[in-house]
Protein backbone atom coordinates (compact mmCIF):
# COMPACT_ATOMS: atom_id res chain seq x y z
CA UNK A 1 0.00 0.00 0.00
CA UNK A 2 0.71 3.48 -0.87
CA UNK A 3 1.31 5.89 2.51
CA UNK A 4 2.63 8.98 1.12
CA UNK A 5 -1.06 10.70 1.60
CA UNK A 6 -1.39 9.10 5.24
CA UNK A 7 1.98 10.31 6.50
CA UNK A 8 1.52 13.68 4.85
CA UNK A 9 -1.23 13.85 6.78
CA UNK A 10 0.59 13.29 9.99
CA UNK A 11 2.84 15.62 9.47
CA UNK A 12 0.52 18.43 9.26
CA UNK A 13 -1.11 16.97 12.26
CA UNK A 14 1.98 17.19 13.90
CA UNK A 15 2.88 20.63 13.45
CA UNK A 16 -0.54 21.60 15.17
CA UNK A 17 1.43 20.58 18.58
CA UNK A 18 4.37 23.26 18.03
CA UNK A 19 4.89 25.25 20.77
CA UNK A 20 2.64 22.52 23.19
CA UNK A 21 4.40 19.41 23.41
CA UNK A 22 7.85 20.55 24.89
CA UNK A 23 10.06 18.66 26.43
CA UNK A 24 8.64 16.30 23.97
CA UNK A 25 8.97 15.95 20.38
CA UNK A 26 5.93 16.60 18.18
CA UNK A 27 4.13 13.66 16.50
CA UNK A 28 1.06 13.36 14.47
CA UNK A 29 -0.94 9.84 13.69
CA UNK A 30 -3.01 8.79 11.54
CA UNK A 31 -5.06 5.24 11.17
CA UNK A 32 -6.39 3.67 8.72
CA UNK A 33 -8.16 0.64 7.33
CA UNK A 34 -7.00 -1.75 4.09
CA UNK A 35 -8.21 0.96 1.51
CA UNK A 36 -6.89 3.42 2.75
CA UNK A 37 -9.58 5.40 4.23
CA UNK A 38 -8.84 7.46 7.65
CA UNK A 39 -10.24 5.77 10.77
CA UNK A 40 -8.68 8.47 13.15
CA UNK A 41 -5.94 10.82 13.62
CA UNK A 42 -4.36 12.93 16.88
CA UNK A 43 -1.64 14.77 17.63
CA UNK A 44 0.34 14.75 21.10
CA UNK A 45 -0.86 18.31 22.88
CA UNK A 46 0.53 18.88 26.50
CA UNK A 47 -1.69 21.85 26.71
CA UNK A 48 -4.97 19.03 26.55
CA UNK A 49 -3.62 15.66 28.08
CA UNK A 50 0.03 13.61 28.41
CA UNK A 51 -1.30 11.43 25.67
CA UNK A 52 0.86 10.96 22.83
CA UNK A 53 -0.30 11.03 18.97
CA UNK A 54 -0.93 7.16 18.67
CA UNK A 55 -2.46 7.13 22.30
CA UNK A 56 -4.84 9.71 20.67
CA UNK A 57 -5.84 7.93 17.66
CA UNK A 58 -6.15 4.79 19.07
CA UNK A 59 -8.36 6.06 21.84
CA UNK A 60 -10.76 7.98 18.64
CA UNK A 61 -10.93 4.71 16.59
CA UNK A 62 -12.49 2.67 19.51
CA UNK A 63 -13.29 -1.10 18.21
CA UNK A 64 -11.77 -0.24 14.41
CA UNK A 65 -8.40 -0.58 14.91
CA UNK A 66 -8.15 -4.36 14.91
CA UNK A 67 -6.13 -5.48 12.05
CA UNK A 68 -5.63 -2.26 10.97
CA UNK A 69 -2.52 0.48 9.88
CA UNK A 70 -1.36 3.17 12.10
CA UNK A 71 1.07 5.79 10.10
CA UNK A 72 2.74 8.13 12.60
CA UNK A 73 5.82 10.71 12.14
CA UNK A 74 7.96 9.47 14.32
CA UNK A 75 9.04 5.75 15.87
CA UNK A 76 6.39 4.77 18.45
CA UNK A 77 8.48 5.56 21.88
CA UNK A 78 9.37 2.42 24.00
CA UNK A 79 9.59 3.09 27.61
CA UNK A 80 7.54 4.57 30.65
CA UNK A 81 7.26 8.32 31.59
CA UNK A 82 4.40 10.12 32.40
CA UNK A 83 2.36 7.38 30.00
CA UNK A 84 3.20 3.92 29.59
CA UNK A 85 5.02 2.63 26.04
CA UNK A 86 2.94 3.48 22.69
CA UNK A 87 4.42 0.34 21.11
CA UNK A 88 2.01 -1.80 23.95
CA UNK A 89 -1.07 0.65 23.35
CA UNK A 90 -0.29 -0.69 19.82
CA UNK A 91 0.31 -3.70 20.35
CA UNK A 92 -2.90 -4.05 22.79
CA UNK A 93 -5.15 -2.48 20.33
CA UNK A 94 -4.58 -5.30 17.37
CA UNK A 95 -2.74 -2.72 14.79
CA UNK A 96 -1.40 -5.16 12.31
CA UNK A 97 0.87 -2.48 10.63
CA UNK A 98 2.59 0.18 11.64
CA UNK A 99 4.58 2.80 9.44
CA UNK A 100 6.82 5.92 11.00
CA UNK A 101 8.56 8.59 9.08
CA UNK A 102 11.74 9.31 11.66
CA UNK A 103 13.69 6.60 13.94
CA UNK A 104 13.52 7.84 17.14
CA UNK A 105 17.35 8.95 18.27
CA UNK A 106 16.63 9.71 22.04
CA UNK A 107 18.85 6.39 23.81
CA UNK A 108 16.20 6.37 26.19
CA UNK A 109 12.54 5.47 24.24
CA UNK A 110 13.95 4.29 21.50
CA UNK A 111 13.89 0.28 20.15
CA UNK A 112 9.56 0.56 19.43
CA UNK A 113 10.53 -0.77 15.96
CA UNK A 114 11.78 -3.82 17.44
CA UNK A 115 9.57 -4.51 19.90
CA UNK A 116 6.95 -4.49 17.38
CA UNK A 117 8.11 -6.32 15.31
CA UNK A 118 8.79 -9.14 17.68
CA UNK A 119 4.84 -8.91 18.66
CA UNK A 120 4.79 -10.01 15.12
CA UNK A 121 3.37 -5.99 13.85
CA UNK A 122 4.57 -5.41 10.18
CA UNK A 123 6.39 -1.96 10.48
CA UNK A 124 7.47 0.12 7.72
CA UNK A 125 10.52 2.63 8.06
CA UNK A 126 11.48 5.77 6.40
CA UNK A 127 8.32 7.30 4.91
CA UNK A 128 8.74 10.70 4.26
CA UNK A 129 11.07 10.99 6.47
CA UNK A 130 12.67 14.07 5.44
CA UNK A 131 9.61 16.01 5.43
CA UNK A 132 8.80 14.38 8.86
CA UNK A 133 12.15 15.34 9.66
CA UNK A 134 11.90 19.13 8.67
CA UNK A 135 8.71 19.50 11.40
CA UNK A 136 10.34 18.34 13.98
CA UNK A 137 13.55 19.57 13.83
CA UNK A 138 13.94 21.75 16.64
CA UNK A 139 13.27 18.19 19.14
CA UNK A 140 15.69 16.47 16.70
CA UNK A 141 18.19 18.77 17.21
CA UNK A 142 17.85 19.22 20.89
CA UNK A 143 18.57 15.51 21.08
CA UNK A 144 21.91 15.80 19.22
CA UNK A 145 23.24 19.12 20.20
CA UNK A 146 21.76 18.57 24.07
CA UNK A 147 20.20 22.26 23.32
CA UNK A 148 17.27 23.88 21.95
CA UNK A 149 16.98 25.19 18.23
CA UNK A 150 17.03 28.46 17.96
CA UNK A 151 15.43 30.37 15.01
CA UNK A 152 16.33 33.74 14.71
CA UNK A 153 14.31 36.17 13.48
CA UNK A 154 15.02 39.33 11.65
CA UNK A 155 12.82 42.18 10.02
CA UNK A 156 14.94 44.69 7.82
CA UNK A 157 15.22 47.02 4.62
CA UNK A 158 16.67 45.82 1.51
CA UNK A 159 19.90 47.27 2.66
CA UNK A 160 20.18 45.21 6.10
CA UNK A 161 19.26 47.88 8.22
CA UNK A 162 16.79 47.06 11.63
CA UNK A 163 16.56 50.29 12.74
CA UNK A 164 17.73 54.37 11.56
CA UNK A 165 20.27 56.30 12.78
CA UNK A 166 18.07 57.97 15.16
CA UNK A 167 17.22 54.82 16.56
CA UNK A 168 13.81 54.36 15.62
CA UNK A 169 12.61 50.96 14.10
CA UNK A 170 8.76 50.63 14.16
CA UNK A 171 7.95 49.64 11.59
CA UNK A 172 10.01 47.86 9.24
CA UNK A 173 7.80 45.45 8.03
CA UNK A 174 4.44 45.61 7.09
CA UNK A 175 1.42 44.32 8.72
CA UNK A 176 1.01 40.83 7.08
CA UNK A 177 4.47 40.12 8.01
CA UNK A 178 3.87 40.96 11.51
CA UNK A 179 0.88 38.79 11.79
CA UNK A 180 3.46 36.00 10.41
CA UNK A 181 5.31 37.14 13.27
CA UNK A 182 2.94 35.95 15.57
CA UNK A 183 2.74 32.97 14.20
CA UNK A 184 6.15 31.66 14.70
CA UNK A 185 6.19 33.07 18.38
CA UNK A 186 2.78 30.54 19.19
CA UNK A 187 5.05 27.66 17.55
CA UNK A 188 7.93 28.59 19.85
CA UNK A 189 8.49 27.45 23.57
CA UNK A 190 10.53 30.41 24.54
CA UNK A 191 11.48 33.85 22.92
CA UNK A 192 14.24 35.42 24.22
CA UNK A 193 15.72 38.75 23.52
CA UNK A 194 18.58 41.20 25.14
CA UNK A 195 18.03 43.53 27.90
CA UNK A 196 18.95 46.41 25.29
CA UNK A 197 15.63 45.47 23.60
CA UNK A 198 13.56 45.23 26.60
CA UNK A 199 14.90 49.33 27.93
CA UNK A 200 14.62 50.63 23.99
CA UNK A 201 11.36 48.95 22.75
CA UNK A 202 9.71 47.62 26.03
CA UNK A 203 8.25 44.46 24.17
CA UNK A 204 5.61 42.11 25.55
CA UNK A 205 6.68 39.60 24.07
CA UNK A 206 2.85 37.88 23.56
CA UNK A 207 1.63 36.05 20.69
CA UNK A 208 -0.65 39.07 19.66
CA UNK A 209 -4.12 38.63 17.37
CA UNK A 210 -5.67 35.16 16.93
CA UNK A 211 -2.75 33.67 18.82
CA UNK A 212 -3.73 35.94 21.71
CA UNK A 213 -6.04 33.99 24.53
CA UNK A 214 -3.81 31.41 25.21
CA UNK A 215 -3.90 28.86 28.66
CA UNK A 216 -0.08 29.04 28.35
CA UNK A 217 2.19 31.66 26.52
CA UNK A 218 5.84 30.90 24.91
CA UNK A 219 8.41 31.77 28.24
CA UNK A 220 9.94 34.83 27.99
CA UNK A 221 13.70 35.02 28.13
CA UNK A 222 15.60 37.97 29.11
CA UNK A 223 19.77 37.95 28.33
CA UNK A 224 22.30 40.35 29.11
CA UNK A 225 23.65 42.31 31.92
CA UNK A 226 21.94 46.01 32.05
CA UNK A 227 19.26 46.79 34.89
CA UNK A 228 15.84 46.24 33.79
CA UNK A 229 12.95 48.54 34.55
CA UNK A 230 10.86 46.79 37.44
CA UNK A 231 7.51 48.12 34.99
CA UNK A 232 8.61 46.53 31.90
CA UNK A 233 5.75 44.52 30.00
CA UNK A 234 8.21 41.47 30.15
CA UNK A 235 7.47 41.37 33.91
CA UNK A 236 3.27 41.16 33.75
CA UNK A 237 1.63 37.94 34.90
CA UNK A 238 0.91 36.92 30.96
CA UNK A 239 3.58 34.52 30.82
CA UNK A 240 6.43 33.19 32.33
CA UNK A 241 9.73 35.39 32.61
CA UNK A 242 13.17 34.44 33.38
CA UNK A 243 16.26 36.55 33.46
CA UNK A 244 19.59 35.05 33.14
CA UNK A 245 21.82 38.37 34.28
CA UNK A 246 24.84 37.19 32.36
CA UNK A 247 26.69 37.45 29.01
CA UNK A 248 27.99 34.11 29.25
CA UNK A 249 25.88 31.86 26.45
CA UNK A 250 26.78 28.72 28.22
CA UNK A 251 24.50 29.37 31.24
CA UNK A 252 21.83 31.13 29.14
CA UNK A 253 22.19 27.54 27.28
CA UNK A 254 21.95 26.12 30.67
CA UNK A 255 19.04 27.95 31.79
CA UNK A 256 16.86 26.83 28.46
CA UNK A 257 17.81 23.05 29.17
CA UNK A 258 16.35 23.22 32.40
CA UNK A 259 13.50 24.88 31.55
CA UNK A 260 12.58 21.84 28.97
CA UNK A 261 12.53 23.79 25.85
CA UNK A 262 12.73 22.87 22.40
CA UNK A 263 12.46 25.79 20.15
CA UNK A 264 13.55 29.29 20.95
CA UNK A 265 12.55 32.29 18.90
CA UNK A 266 14.70 34.33 19.01
CA UNK A 267 13.56 38.68 18.60
CA UNK A 268 17.12 39.95 20.21
CA UNK A 269 19.26 42.78 18.43
CA UNK A 270 22.21 43.34 16.55
CA UNK A 271 24.68 42.71 19.61
CA UNK A 272 23.01 38.97 21.22
CA UNK A 273 22.04 38.06 17.97
CA UNK A 274 25.94 38.36 16.72
CA UNK A 275 27.30 36.80 19.81
CA UNK A 276 24.74 33.86 19.47
CA UNK A 277 26.00 33.18 15.96
CA UNK A 278 29.69 33.71 17.12
CA UNK A 279 28.64 31.07 19.73
CA UNK A 280 26.79 28.54 17.14
CA UNK A 281 24.09 28.83 18.90
CA UNK A 282 21.72 30.08 15.29
CA UNK A 283 20.00 27.24 13.38
CA UNK A 284 17.96 29.37 11.02
CA UNK A 285 17.63 32.63 9.95
CA UNK A 286 13.99 33.77 9.32
CA UNK A 287 14.14 37.08 7.37
CA UNK A 288 11.48 39.46 6.69
CA UNK A 289 12.77 41.89 3.95
CA UNK A 290 10.68 45.18 3.59
CA UNK A 291 11.20 47.21 -0.41
CA UNK A 292 12.61 49.62 1.21
CA UNK A 293 16.42 51.29 1.57
CA UNK A 294 17.95 53.33 4.78
CA UNK A 295 21.00 53.88 3.75
CA UNK A 296 22.30 53.90 6.92
CA UNK A 297 21.93 53.02 10.17
CA UNK A 298 22.25 49.86 12.69
CA UNK A 299 22.95 46.88 10.55
CA UNK A 300 21.26 43.54 11.86
CA UNK A 301 24.36 41.84 12.37
CA UNK A 302 28.34 42.47 12.72
CA UNK A 303 30.77 39.97 12.97
CA UNK A 304 33.22 42.36 15.24
CA UNK A 305 36.41 41.89 12.82
CA UNK A 306 37.43 43.17 9.12
CA UNK A 307 35.55 40.91 7.18
CA UNK A 308 36.53 39.41 3.83
CA UNK A 309 34.90 37.24 0.77
CA UNK A 310 37.03 34.59 2.08
CA UNK A 311 34.83 34.76 5.99
CA UNK A 312 31.51 35.09 4.92
CA UNK A 313 29.03 33.32 6.57
CA UNK A 314 27.17 30.82 4.10
CA UNK A 315 23.30 29.29 4.83
CA UNK A 316 21.46 26.92 2.95
CA UNK A 317 17.80 28.55 1.32
CA UNK A 318 15.07 26.97 2.37
CA UNK A 319 12.08 28.63 1.22
CA UNK A 320 11.24 32.46 0.10
CA UNK A 321 7.32 33.54 -0.37
CA UNK A 322 5.88 37.00 -0.38
CA UNK A 323 3.90 38.70 1.75
CA UNK A 324 1.87 41.71 0.54
CA UNK A 325 5.29 43.30 -0.90
CA UNK A 326 7.86 41.85 1.86
CA UNK A 327 9.93 39.14 1.37
CA UNK A 328 10.30 36.75 3.73
CA UNK A 329 12.70 33.85 3.73
CA UNK A 330 14.07 31.02 5.93
CA UNK A 331 17.64 30.07 5.92
CA UNK A 332 19.70 27.05 7.61
CA UNK A 333 22.58 28.08 9.22
CA UNK A 334 25.68 25.87 9.19
CA UNK A 335 27.49 26.35 12.47
CA UNK A 336 30.65 25.08 10.64
CA UNK A 337 29.29 22.40 9.76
Amino acid sequence: MEYTVAMQRAIALSEKGLGKTAPNPIVGAVIIDSTGKIIAEGFHDRMQSDDHAEVVAIKAAGNQTQGATIVVTLEPCNHIGKTDPCTQAIIDSGISTVVFAVSDPNSIASGGAAKLRAAGITVVEGVLKEEAALSNRAWLMKIKKNRPFFTWKVAATLDGKVAATDGTSKWISNTTSRADVQTLRRQSDAILVGTNTVITDNPHLIPRGEFSGYSRNPIRIICGEQELPSDSLVFDDAAQTEVVKSRNLDLLVKKLNELGVNQVFVEAGPTLASAMLDHCLMDELVMYQAPSLLGSGKSFFNFGQESTIENQLRMDHISTQVLDGDVKSIYRIRNGE
